[in-house]
């Protein structure tokens, strides 16, 4: 992981924030509720998986660049149909409110 790291560019102080922050966040999300817990660790993932594109990218490593984009994809389409009872935004609108 040093070598990789160096080769991206990535400051070696970053393996421990990601080697943290990552499994925190497959946690997260394979637990019930924490539905705003959840909203982040899909955001952080998401962001982590775009910038190791970009670095994969920069660093001309190839077809391999995409692999994080097919993560991305996965993660993308986990979000878009996990049902409304997981999703952060009422499903209803609360007693007595009216819409307006």
């Amino acid at each position: 992981m040093v070598a990789a790291f160096n080769h991206l560019g990535y400051p070696q102080h970053l393996r421990l924030v990601l080697g943290v922050a990552k499994p925190a966040a497959g946690v997260v999300l394979l637990l019930p509720g924490l539905r705003l817990l959840k909203e982040w660790a899909f955001a952080g993932v998401s962001f982590a998986w775009s910038m190791a594109f970009l670095a994969h990218r920069l660093a001309g490593d190839g077809t391999m660049a995409f692999f994080p984009l097919a993560l991305l994809a996965l993660l993308i389409a986990s979000y878009l149909t996990r049902p409304a009872s997981r999703s952060l935004a009422p499903t209803t609108a609360p007693v007595g409110h009216t819409a307006g």
